[in-house]
């Protein structure tokens, strides 16, 4: 019995797991938005086989229910647009090689005019399925009921399969990519330390590189979890959840920068000082701490702003101040150590100078206090856009938005971070 209740747990574990897959989820959710739009498109539409219903169905349903409605009402424009564009052709003009030609511009054209994006195509296309027939009247009108039909099963789909939030994805790659970025920092400081030959300063420097790549994945993660948040019925302040995980985000790239140029200057240095070591014993050890300390706060750093997903900012927000006391105080005996090693020599003055500029500019980047007011500055900012292009939903919103507005204004008290928003 026992032996069952573990393959059982281990079952569900792997439903779960998979159900968090975007590729699975869409290829459930599509699959089933097509077959229902075939099956009512049968009953509805006077064509023997409504194949346009479930091909809508296929385009519009997507992994986050604002790109759903977004590409359902692009869809619907373009092939309405494009049955309007042939029954003004057939009025006037048969099928010819000419008329083709003119309609194909004219549809491209028109489809740019009114805004359907990627399915600008979609409207020169509709227009000569429909052109092509005899009766252009109830095959027109035809293409447009199986449309509908398909961008209205796509939406309803929704319903019973609802999009996840993606917000634990985008989470877990920021967290992630803060870990890689403090596997390299300590591998830095142990190049700075003479712990290994400075000649891997410049692999060091290629490793800082890839990062770039890194952050463009976690990017797009986080953009569908943007997504994900929009128009969600079950999430409660998407702005501000969308606000918190971008400006993390900004922040762990800004650092991400800054440790490109560290290493860039660490391998700068290397070679004008080769075959000596970067800097004297106490010096490097002591740098070598600093960037451990820095590292062990980057990743105390995304943990806190992914609290929605890891529900532990308070104690990450105490370890995070914790750090960041202990690397303020070693970067003042960096500062100090540095200041001696110039006065005895200073040759290469303006590259260990430089090493502690960047370091500063990575703690200042963590700093609480500066996080606060770059999410304030940023909220500000989203709601005067949002009062800009519609006064009224945005003093709806507002009103929303005010209790997490409240507890955002005393952060970083642990306790006082909003919640976290729904899941799936």
């Amino acid at each position: 019995m026992r032996d069952v209740r573990e393959a059982w747990a281990r079952a569900t574990a792997r439903i779960v797991k998979w159900r968090q897959v975007p590729e699975v989820v869409q290829a459930v959710r599509s699959t089933a938005a097509a077959t229902i739009a075939y099956v009512v498109a049968l009953r509805l539409s006077p064509e023997p086989a409504p194949l346009t219903a479930p091909l809508t169905a296929l385009l519009v349903v997507q992994v986050t229910l604002y790109a759903t409605i977004t590409n359902s009402v692009r869809r619907v424009n373009s092939v309405v647009t494009g049955v309007i564009i042939a029954i003004g052709f057939s009025v006037l003009v048969g099928l010819t090689w000419w008329s083709l030609a003119l309609i194909i511009l004219a549809s491209l054209a028109v489809g740019h005019v009114v805004r359907v994006s990627e399915y600008v195509p979609e409207v020169a296309i509709s227009a000569m399925l429909v052109l092509g027939v005899t009766q252009v009247g109830s095959t027109a009108w035809a293409r447009v009921l199986e449309t509908v039909i398909g961008a209205v099963v796509g939406l309803a789909t929704n319903l019973f399969f609802a999009p996840p939030v993606w917000v634990s994805t985008a989470g877990e790659s920021i967290e992630d990519l803060a870990r890689r970025m403090r596997q390299l920092m300590l591998r830095v400081g142990e190049q700075a330390s003479g712990r290994v030959p400075a000649a891997l300063a410049t692999v060091r420097l290629f490793e800082a590189r890839r990062l770039d790549h890194d952050i463009v994945e976690v990017d797009a993660a986080l953009r569908q979890a943007e997504d994900s948040l929009k128009l969600n019925p079950r999430v409660r302040e998407g702005l501000l959840h969308r606000i918190v995980l971008r400006t993390g985000l900004d922040t762990l790239e800004i650092c991400t920068v800054v440790l490109r140029v560290i290493a860039r200057t660490l391998a700068d240095l290397a070679k004008a000082r080769d075959p000596e070591p970067l800097f004297e014993p106490e010096t490097g050890a002591t740098l070598e701490r600093l960037l451990s300390e820095i590292a062990d706060a980057v990743v105390s750093f995304a943990v806190l702003v992914t609290t929605d997903v890891s529900r532990s900012a308070e104690s990450a927000e105490g370890r995070l101040a914790e750090q960041l006391a202990t690397a303020g105080a070693t970067r003042d005996k960096l500062a100090q150590l540095l200041l001696e090693n110039v006065q005895r020599d200073a040759q290469y003055w303006h590259l260990q100078g430089a090493v502690l500029t960047e370091v500063n500019r990575i703690l200042d980047e963590l700093d609480t206090e500066h996080r606060t007011r770059r999410l304030l500055e940023e909220l500000d900012r989203g709601a005067r856009e949002q009062r800009e292009r519609n006064p009224l939903l945005a003093r709806m919103r507002e009103k929303m938005l005010r209790p997490g507005l409240s507890r955002l204004r005393t952060f970083p008290r642990g306790r006082n971070r909003p919640g976290p928003p729904g899941r799936s």
